[in-house]
């Protein structure tokens, strides 16, 4: 890489990771951290923290979980971090655009988190669709 005097420079990068790999990997923990802790809550405490469906406790809970293995996943470089994250990825894309749509899906998605989870998602197999990440984790 070279910058605009054409000295080379190498990326930044965090223990043989990029910084997009860093970066990716810490916003996914702290999703996946947040989802498993609230559905936790949700199991907890019910109907007194939230007017929620059984459904949606266990579908929180199922992608706080699987976020943060995928994420462990991607960290140590497993093709199945990759491919669990995108397949996530693109099922909470097509459950929040269904309750956007006012289409049936799962029971208790907040209308008003969907166009960001929409946002963040496409963002994440955008980025895991790169060539060079698809490099890095062996995926062709």
């Amino acid at each position: 890489m070279a910058n605009i005097l054409g000295i080379k420079r190498e990326p930044i990068t965090y223990k043989g990771r990029s910084l997009g790999i860093v970066i990716l990997v810490g916003a996914q923990i702290f999703i996946g951290s947040i989802h498993a802790l609230f559905a936790l809550l949700l199991f907890t405490f019910g109907s007194e923290v939230s007017a929620t469906t059984v459904a949606y406790d266990v579908y929180t809970f199922a992608f706080g979980i699987l976020v943060l293995v995928f994420a462990w996943c991607i960290w140590i470089r497993k093709k199945v971090g990759w491919i669990g994250t995108a397949a996530v990825s693109v099922f909470v894309t097509v459950a929040d655009v269904l309750i956007v749509l006012g289409l049936p899906s799962i029971p208790g998605i907040p209308l008003f988190a969907a166009p960001t989870e929409i946002i963040y998602s496409v963002i994440i197999i955008a980025y895991l669709s790169n060539k060079e990440n698809r490099k890095n984790l062996k995926i062709s």
